[in-house]
């Protein structure tokens, strides 16, 4: 999600990688090689510990409104928070599972809502 004063080149270079691996898909698909892509929004890591820290050193309060901070910032996320990056490692270990032989050249957006799809 292109965000004007952070995130437009982060969102610009996603938009690129989502077309190449479409691309990819259509060239490699036949070949017997299964190509999709994940795109995660807002995930729980050390960064995203280390930056809400940040946020709130630098406005004061709690680590709760520094969170609320990045939602507001996101547009909110309808799940209400982020998500953990186990749920997006289960998300690929899906993927790349035999249970998932049949999808190919999709992508699949983890990010609790953030990004619209209507």
């Amino acid at each position: 999600m292109p965000l004007p004063e952070s995130t437009t080149a982060y969102a610009a270079a996603k938009a690129a990688l989502r077309t190449y691996s479409k691309s990819i898909s259509k060239e490699l698909g036949p070949k017997g090689v299964r190509v999709n892509s994940v795109s995660p929004g807002w995930i729980m890591t050390d960064s995203s510990e280390h930056l809400l820290k940040r946020l709130q050193a630098a406005n004061g309060g709690t680590i709760d409104e520094a969170r609320q901070v990045v939602l507001d910032s996101l547009g909110g996320i309808p799940i209400g928070r982020a998500a953990e990056s186990y749920e997006v490692a289960d998300l690929i270990a899906y993927l790349a599972s035999e249970r998932a032989a049949a999808i190919h050249g999709a992508e699949f957006v983890i990010d609790g809502g953030t990004v619209r799809t209507v």
